[in-house]
């Protein structure tokens, strides 16, 4: 029998726990596992979708995105985040994913740290490993941000560090000093700091605040995905200095080409068009997480409220995070996230009001199942 051989790197990875847990759910679940908004993509991003098909806009494009899609970006990141990224300085990507995909192999040679929150998002060590790094965790407090000190010591030597804020899994909104300390004494120990921020726009207490606004060692990575209800056109983008995107061009190039044209004239839309959609959403998301929290209290849980994205990463316990799933609720258990939370688990309250009370009253049964 043939000996089929595959990459060490590759066979060290597990496919995501959370896609595991969406492809095994039944019909009568409650899908609080996969981090998608249940809202659908506006119309007038739709509707640009279709026009680009009708006027026969769909071959390849320039590597870094179409000429207008980067111009919108550059004015979206001047007008939302005080940002300088004249348009040659931003490619546009399959997703947030990819970006952190081609940044990674652009700017990490074998054996170089890469740190990240544990726990934190599922594909940041596994990019890492893929790309030759070492994925290197950094601890939480108990407000469920990062220890900033802590990090300090571990960025000393390291190659970079994701910053994610809000944040996946928790949802915890980084404050202000917290990510101005960590950009600059990254900065200044040769540390890139990457910064993702696909949740800026769902933030329910406090202000989002980009890392690049405090150094200028840093690659910001966003998507249209969370934003407009967009996962599926996969229309991402990264931005930071030149010399970074002239290298992850090149992993891009070879790695996808271009994003999806269609994808992209869309996008065009939602970022020039009517904004109000972002808007509902997020208020709708404050209803949801108001209402989970709140419900979690009663039933005696204690944890910090997430003050954005639309996730709730609470200390369920391993055994009745087991019992949750098997009553149909489908929630992703702390242990897919590192290996510092165990026994939390994480819920996006991403789904609709009726959905979300027939999850709350199936986790309360579970609850006193004992």
């Amino acid at each position: 029998m043939k000996d089929y051989r595959s990459a060490e790197r590759c066979q060290g990875i597990e496919i995501s726990g959370i896609r595991k847990l969406f492809e095994a759910a039944g019909p009568d679940s409650i899908n609080m596992g996969l981090g998608q908004p249940d809202f659908d993509t506006p119309d007038h991003i739709k509707e640009a979708a279709i026009r680009a098909i009708r006027e026969g806009k769909t071959g390849y494009t320039s590597n870094m995105g179409i000429p207008e899609l980067r111009e919108a970006i550059s004015e979206k990141f001047q007008k939302e985040n005080g940002l300088s990224y004249p348009p040659d300085r931003i490619i546009v990507t399959a997703g947030a994913s990819e970006a952190l995909h081609i940044v990674m192999h652009a700017l990490i040679d074998p054996g170089d740290r890469v740190l990240f929150a544990d726990p934190g998002f599922v594909s940041y060590g596994s990019l890492a490993i893929l790309a030759g790094g070492r994925p290197e965790g950094v601890s939480l407090n108990n407000s469920l941000c990062i220890d900033v000190e802590k990090a300090k010591e571990q960025m000393d030597g390291a190659r970079l560090f994701v910053l994610n804020s809000p944040g996946n899994p928790t949802g915890a909104v980084e404050p202000e000093e917290s990510i101005r300390a960590l950009v600059e004494y990254g900065n200044d120990a040769g540390v890139t700091i990457v910064s993702d921020e696909v949740y800026e726009h769902f933030i329910y207490q406090g202000t989002h605040r980009s890392a690049a606004l405090y150094g200028e060692d840093v690659v910001t990575v966003n998507a249209a995905s969370k934003t407009y209800a967009m996962t599926g056109w996969r229309l991402g983008y990264l931005a930071g200095p030149k010399e970074y995107v002239e290298q992850s061009l090149k992993v891009h190039q070879y790695a996808q080409a271009c994003a999806t044209s269609i994808a992209q004239y869309a996008a065009v839309s939602a970022y020039t068009g009517p904004q109000d959609c972002v808007a509902v959403m997020r208020e709708e998301y404050r209803w949801r997480r108001d209402y989970l929290y709140g419900e979690l209290k009663k039933m005696g849980f204690s944890f910090p409220l997430p003050g954005g994205a639309f996730y709730m990463f609470a200390p369920l316990g391993e055994s009745l995070t087991e019992k949750i799933i098997r009553r149909g609720v489908i929630i992703v258990p702390g242990a897919a996230f590192g290996c510092n939370a165990p026994g939390y688990a994480r819920m996006n309250y991403a789904v609709a009001r009726d959905s979300l009370r027939k999850a709350v009253e199936r986790i309360r049964a579970a609850r006193e199942e004992g």
